[in-house]
């Protein structure tokens, strides 16, 4: 039997393949750094699994995470948003989707493209850590609080120092696998 994270407390296939497959692998495709970022920041004050659960509901709604779609949204379609019950239906966080897709857009026109940007904040390359325990395990570093500050900076929104470093632990920035887990790289 596969010896996993603590925190994969499941069965439920969703979320073994999320963890087996996606937590902790470098991304470096600037639509699918987006989309994890606005999933993230819809994540706030709930679970993951809530979210992940949405998720193909959320690219549906969302036109697949494309910026360029996003940023035309009419107030029709952002009542219709709020109306979905296929996703997360708080005002805020819906409407902080289209605010980060303007500024995903100019970060894309300034560096050449997203993924240059974000990596940017760990030096393009993944940290691995060498965690004993899940609770070994921060919410937060030093690097996702940069990142946070430069983010809001910059014009994004739910983007927090603990948001921030879920993202880089989802979009493999960083890789937190437990060292008993067979997705940690010294396995």
């Amino acid at each position: 039997m596969m010896k996993r994270c603590m925190w994969v407390k499941t069965t439920e296939p969703l979320y073994v393949e999320y963890h087996d497959k996606e937590w902790g692998v470098p991304v470096y495709d600037d639509r699918i750094l987006f989309e994890m970022l606005c999933l993230e920041g819809a994540q706030a004050g709930l679970s993951w699994w809530t979210v992940l659960q949405k998720r193909e509901n959320y690219r549906n709604a969302f036109d697949q995470f494309e910026a360029e779609k996003i940023i035309q949204y009419t107030d029709e379609k952002l009542q219709s948003l709020i109306e979905n019950q296929g996703i997360i239906r708080n005002k805020m966080k819906i409407y902080s989707v289209v605010t980060n897709a303007k500024a995903f857009l100019k970060i894309q026109q300034e560096y050449g493209s997203f993924s240059s940007y974000i990596w940017g904040f760990v030096d393009n390359k993944p940290i691995i850590n060498n965690w004993e325990t899940v609770k070994d395990v921060p919410t937060s570093n030093e690097i996702s609080d940069k990142m946070s500050k430069q983010l809001k900076r910059d014009g994004f929104k739910f983007v927090g120092s603990t948001i921030c470093y879920s993202y880089m632990q989802a979009v493999g920035m960083v890789n937190d696998h437990t060292l008993e887990c067979f997705c940690h790289p010294s396995r």
